[in-house]
Formats: C-alpha cells, structure tokens, sequence
C-alpha cells in the first residue's frame, strides 16, 4: 500500500513525465489509406485511433481529402487500428510493430464497407463524437468533451443543443419551462422538486451523454409541452468493476462537493450506482421590487437584502440479474434529500401622492426541506424465435415531499398593522405505476404496444399562525387547510417503425384516459374533472447523399398540472404579494411540427425549423387589488402560444487539437389569455446562444473557453432582460485515463448578475431585479479505477411517467 501511495505521489509530482518514458525509442511510422470497398473511392475526414492491444489510446487522426493517414513516433509493440465513419460498418485492424525490421510500415489501402451502423451503439475510447443525430433525439456525448472533467452537469447543460440555462440556473428546452428529465430513460424522485440543485451536484465525469427528446414515440407519456431531457449515467464493465470519484470546490458563491458512479457485474449479475453530495452557499445579495399603480398614484418600493445555503445528497443505483438468455430481472432504486435556509432583511414603502402610507421593515427567517425515494422492478421476457421480439412487466413506487417554514417578524412599522406571524406548508406526493410492455421486430418493421395505469396522490397540509396580544402564536383556520389530490391515468399505445436503406419511418398513437379529484378536507368541499386524449407522433428520416439527412417530426401533447401548479397553499412571505397554486386547472395541450438537416463528415451541422401551437396553457397569472394593494399571482389554463423557431448546431474540428462548437435557438412567440374578464397579449423574440472552444496540448493539457448570451424570456404579462456569460478552464490529466485535474474560472468579468423582470397588468406596471453572484471559481479532481469492457445489461423497456409540470418551471 505504501508503495502504492510513493509511486501516485511521484506521478502527481512529475506530471507522468519520468525521464524512464524518455528513452524508450519511438521512431516507429505506421501510414495507410481508406477507400469505399465498392467504389474505391479515397474516404476523407475517417476517424483512426491507434490503441495498445489493452485498448488504451494512443493517437487518433483524420484521414486527409486523399484518405491517407499517418502515425508517427510510435513504440515498437503490438496495436489495434480502429476505424470510424459514417455510413460504413467499424473496422478494427491488428497491428504488429515489435517484429517489424523496418521502421515505416504502410498498411495500404484499407476498404470500408457501406453499412447501417449507429454512432449511438460505438464505444470504442476516443472514437466518440461530441453530438449524434437520432430520427427523434439529439444526443450530446459529455466524455468526448474534454470540459467534462472540471463542470457540473447543470453547467454542461449550456453546451447541449436545444437547452439554455438562464442566470438564476433555470433550465429551459426550445426557451421553454415544460419538459421532463430522465435518468437512464426512467423517471427519478432527484429530479422532481428542484433539479438544479441535484445537477449542480453530480459531476459531469459521471455522465455519459446527454439525450434532448423533442419528438418523442407513442411509447413514452404525453410528454409534456416541449420535450424530454435523458441523462445517461456511466457504466460499462464486464465480470470486474469501474468507477469514478469526483472531488470539487466553488467559491466564494458554492462549495464543497464530492460525487461518484461505480458499475460491478460479476457473471449473471451486476450492478450500478451513482451518488454525490455538495454545500452550495449563496452571500449576501441585494434585490428591488417597484410597483407602479396606473389607475391611481399609488407606488410601492421593496428593497432587501438575501442569503441562503444549501446542502443536498442523492444515490441511486441499479441490478440486474440474467437468469439465461431469454429471462432478465432488473430494478432500479434512488434516494435523495436536501435542506436549505435562509434570511431576509426587506423595507418596504408604499406611497400615494408622495406621501407615506404604509412602511415596514420584514424579517424572514426561512428553512426548507426535501426527501425522495423510488424504486422500480422490471421483467423482461425473451423469445427463442427472435431475441429482439420482447414482453415486459414493470413495476413503480415514488414518493417525495417538500416542507416549508417561514418565520415572519414586522419591525419598524408605520401605517400598518400586521402582528408575526409563521407559515408552514407540508407537501407530499406519490405514485404507483404498473405498465406491459410488447416488442415484435419483423425484418424492416418494429411494432410496439402497451398498456398503462398510474395511481397518483398529491397531499398538502399548510398552516397560517399570527402572533396574538398574549405572546402566543396561534393558528388562523380560514387561512389554513389541508389538500388532498388524486389522479388516475389509464394509457394504451401502439407504435409502428420501418426502416428501408434510405429511409425511416416512425409513427403511433397513444390514447389516455385521466380521472382528478380534489379534496378540501378543512373546507369540506370536493371537485371532480375527466379527460380523454388521443396523442399521435410522427417521424421521417430521409438519408442523403454525402453524409446528409433530413428528418421531419409531428406529435400532439398534453401538460398535466403538478402538484406545485394546483396546491391552494397562498404563500404570503411579502404581504404586499401572494402566491398560490390553482386546483382547478386542466391539462395543457400542444401540436407542434419540425424539419431538420443534419450533415456529418469532417465535423457536424444540425439545423432546423419548428412551428408549435400550444392550447390551455397553463400560465402565471398576477393581478393588483387596488382595496388592499397586494398583487396576487397564481396559475390559469386560459393560455394560447404560437412559436415559430429556428436552431443551429456546429460542431467542427479546426485543427487535429482544436474544436470549435457553436450552438443557438431562436423563437418569435405569441402568447394570449384571458385575465379579470380582459383580452392580454404578449409577443417578442426570444434566443439563445453560445460558443466554445478548446486545445490540446501535449502531455495532458487542454484550455478551454466559453461564452454564451440567453435573450429575454417572453411571459403572457412581461418579459426579462437578456444576459451574457462566459467560462474559462484548465485540464491535466496527471495519470492517464486515470487522474486528473481542472480549474475554472465562471464569469470573471462581473462580479454580480442582475436579473431583471417586467410584469404589466390592467392597472399596474412592476419591475423586480434580483442580484446574484455571477463570478466565481473552482477546482475538480477526477479519479477513475477499473477496467471498462462492455455494458451491464439491462431491461430494454421500462416506466417512464413524463406527463406532469410541478416545480419545473412548468408553468
């Protein structure tokens, strides 16, 4: 163990650059060419890597416009040659150097054959590319980032097309807040109530790629408004292990934080998990709140000052077990919880004509708290016939809950009578979901159906205590009550897919039947709502010559309201604004159409087209008592939207050791409603983009660099104004595919981000802005173990329920 610890500390010294390595004799020239086996025509931009036998990189290089190739000061020892590209089955050649007389050994011409192979399905190390175009997905794979070593996952979010994180770290898809986030393809508790927090947390080394879902198949939900994000994790092993540790520090806004993945598989059985924890501390920031009446002369100024922190943790793990070829059980299983709090220190002034009436100071002392759990157990049945024709039974428990606590002290008052008072607000959902699964391949088409019930239940218990003349606090009832909601979903689907040499077709329908009920158990009153919804999807993909392809998509959606859209629960934190849910909403509905171009060669190029129309929206909503002058806001279903947009995505290698990547989406929305009786319309331009770049050094090192500007963000009653980031880092592989090191420094530019918001109502005009700390730095140790062979299997069909809002930014 000791000898272990001496020769880690002397590669971390020497940076893997002993003079031992130096005089071994790397004269060694290996050169070839590749040609189409049919045409022989020289294939340009082919990715080669070179390996040692063990499959551990050695170089990778582009063929030239002549298909030549050329390796150079290599080792007299045995290789393997790979060879990737696109349209053509991979190729892996054996290379013997350590017997050769001659130190120039040419391979010839080197023949690919046209095939059907999926940049998805290679995983060969080093062989990636950075983004993949699927018929109904775009997959960004983060271990062919370089950047990924040193960041989060929220924050290589912003480098994934179609997604913007805005500065308060919101995320959104096509600039929009309704979308859902998978793991693994399945629903998980972590991404429920907030899931920057989680993302913030799990390091990007742990993540394998990246999954945007912007036309999702009839197997899967009503997907919601948008789209659905799918977060692969890392595991690949074979009868041994792998793993990853992940060490990292922020400051001075963040923390300290550790996180990891391990995959175990020891014959018929394996194993998976992943984990983390992180403090996040937020200082002290100043924010302003302005409301102008126009109908009268009335103004309200809030100024406050804000901290918080944060601590969060997450686990989750899956087994699976081969009973033989045809039978496999499989279950998946996460935890997780966070707690935070926080205080305010907030004056408010309002005045009439310039004079004062109404002052006081708020002293908000605030904690929050938050547990999920999930577990899953699937049974996948093969058949003799066809391995590839699949039955499966799953079976799914979740549950999470979010409780609230407000403590609330008035201080300097004038004008206003308001004694403290306390708020606190248990929420907690949970759900069952059982679900039948049916694959039937037969050669070019892939039939598919199902059947499946959720039994959801959404509770929320919130109290409202004042402070009375004797001292005490004491409950106030008619402020106060106990929620109770229930919803039942009965979903059938049948999806069809066929495949010819240049073509591709998709396309099912998925037909859902949703009960709600809703108890006001202190009020002793009861609502009951039923719906029925055909869903359908389609989509074309059309193969082109020259690396080429174009893919045009239709689908409906819907939008259920979750449970953070329909809870009664009025917060009033700032009595001059309440807040609450709507109980009384339904669900959201959605048609959109989509065209795009992707071209794959020495780089990629995707770009597209889309036209949404959206119905019932489910949106925020404020309005201005002028009696009592509070602004109350909740959520209303009374939204049309039309959005036309565009994106780009280019991703190019300018040298052999520097990449450039330029990603950006834009939309011309128009949004409607109705609000207190009257006819409000909004529209405006809303975009997003970003770039960056990165070299390879020798001996381990790369930089990389980053900026990105989010527009406005366009609301039935206002909009935000636009923001500009940027990021820079440094990476050192200290032990080759094993340790290595980063920093980073976010935003060093501006020390704080203002985020400003504008809301306008029939009678009044507001403007929040809201300071954050923008600049900081960190660092990142990344420490990987174990052999990495081949994937730990898994059930091909699972739950998946993506049909809710809640605290996504739903609405």
């Amino acid at each position: 163990m000791k000898t272990k610890a001496l020769l880690l500390f002397t590669l971390l010294i020497s940076a893997a650059n002993t003079p031992a390595l130096s005089q071994i004799k790397t004269d060694y020239q290996l050169t070839g060419s590749i040609t189409d086996s049919t045409s022989k025509k020289a294939l340009d931009y082919v990715t080669v890597s070179l390996k040692t036998e063990k499959n551990v990189p050695v170089k990778v290089a582009l063929t030239n416009q002549d298909g030549s190739f050329a390796f150079n000061s290599l080792k007299p020892q045995k290789y393997l040659l790979s060879i990737i590209a696109v349209g053509y089955s991979a190729k892996t050649i054996a290379v013997d150097l350590s017997d050769s007389s001659q130190n120039k050994h040419n391979l010839g011409a080197i023949n690919l054959v046209k095939g059907a192979n999926k940049l998805k399905e290679v995983t060969i190390t080093g062989d990636k590319p950075i983004m993949t175009q699927e018929i109904d997905r775009i997959a960004y794979n983060l271990q062919a980032d370089p950047e990924s070593k040193g960041s989060n996952v929220l924050e290589m979010m912003r480098k994934v097309p179609l997604l913007s994180v805005d500065a308060e770290d919101n995320i959104q898809l096509k600039g929009d807040g309704n979308y859902k986030i998978l793991i693994n393809g399945k629903p998980s508790s972590m991404m429920e109530r907030n899931p920057k927090d989680v993302l913030r947390s799990m390091p990007a080394s742990s993540i394998e790629k990246i999954e945007v879902i912007t036309t999702p198949p009839a197997k899967y939900d009503a997907d919601g408004l948008t789209g659905i994000i799918n977060i692969i994790t890392n595991k690949k092993v074979d009868n041994g292990y792998n793993g990853s540790v992940n060490l990292n520090e922020r400051f001075p806004v963040g923390g300290p934080g550790i996180g990891g993945s391990f995959t175990i598989k020891q014959g018929k059985f394996g194993t998976s998990g992943y984990g983390g924890g992180s403090l996040y501390n937020s200082p002290s920031t100043t924010n302003t709140n302005n409301r102008f009446a126009t109908t009268s002369s009335s103004t309200l100024l809030q100024n406050s000052l804000r901290e918080s922190d944060s601590r969060s943790g997450y686990f989750g793990g899956e087994l699976s077990y081969e009973i033989d070829s045809l039978n496999l059980i499989s279950g998946q299983f996460n935890i997780n919880g966070n707690h935070n709090k926080g205080n305010s220190n907030q004056h408010s002034v309002l005045k009439e004509d310039d004079v004062v009436k109404q002052n006081y100071r708020l002293l908000n002392g605030n904690t929050g708290t938050g547990r999920g759990v999930d577990a899953a157990l699937n049974y996948q049945l093969g058949f003799k016939s066809n391995k590839n024709r699949l039955l499966t039974l799953s079976y799914r428990f979740f549950s999470f809950s979010n409780d609230q606590f407000s403590n609330l002290n008035v201080d300097e008052s004038a004008s206003y009578i308001q004694p403290d008072y306390k708020q606190k607000n248990k929420g907690q959902s949970s759900e069952q979901t059982f679900q039948i699964d049916y694959t039937h391949p037969a050669k070019k088409l892939t039939i598919e159906a199902g059947v499946k019930g959720i039994l959801r239940d959404n509770q929320s218990d919130f109290r409202y205590d004042t402070l009375n003349t004797n001292g005490s606090f004491v409950t106030d009832e008619e402020l106060s009550n106990k929620f109770k909601n229930e919803q039942r979903v009965l979903g059938v689907y049948n999806s069809y897919q066929y495949n010819l040499k240049d073509w591709g077709f998709k396309g099912g329908l998925r037909l859902e039947q949703t009960l709600i009920e809703a108890d006001f158990i202190s009020s002793e009153s009861q609502l009951e709502k039923s719906f029925l919804n055909l869903i359908p999807s389609v989509s074309i993909n059309r193969k082109l010559k020259n690396m080429t392809s174009l893919t045009l998509g239709f689908s409906r959606k819907i939008k259920r309201p979750g449970i953070y859209q329909l809870n009664p629960f009025v917060d009033k934190s700032n009595p001059n604004f309440h807040s609450s849910g709507n109980p009384n909403l339904r669900p959201a509905s959605a048609s959109g159409i989509e065209l795009k171009f992707s071209k794959f060669k020495k780089g990629s190029f995707n770009a597209g087209l889309s036209y949404e129309f959206y119905n019932k929206l489910i949106m925020p909503i404020s309005t201005l008592d002028l009696a009592t002058n509070i602004t109350r806001s909740s959520f209303g279903n009374t939204g049309k939207a039309r959005v036309i947009g565009a994106n780009l995505n280019v991703n190019y290698p300018l040298t052999k050791k520097w990449n450039l990547t330029i990603n950006g989406q834009a939309g011309f929305g128009k949004v409607s409603a109705i609000v207190n009786d009257q006819h409000v319309e909004n529209q405006g331009l809303m975009y997003y983009i970003s770039g960056s770049t990165g070299y390879r050094f020798e001996k381990g090192w790369r930089i990389n660099a980053n900026m990105n500007m989010n527009g406005p963000n366009l609301s039935l009653q206002g909009t935000s104004n636009r923001f500009i980031g940027s990021s820079f880092s440094i990476n050192k592989d200290i032990v080759k595919d094993k340790l290595s090191f980063s920093a980073a420094a976010n935003n060093p530019f501006a020390k704080y981000r203002y985020y400003i918001s504008e809301t306008n109502g029939n009678n009044f005009t507001q403007e929040s802005n809201n300071q954050s700390y923008l600049r900081s730095f960190s660092t990142s140790l990344n420490y990987k173990f174990g052999k990495l062979k081949t994937g730990l299997k898994k059930n091909k069909k699972g739950i998946i329920n993506d049909d809710t809002g809640g605290g996504m930014g739903g609405g």
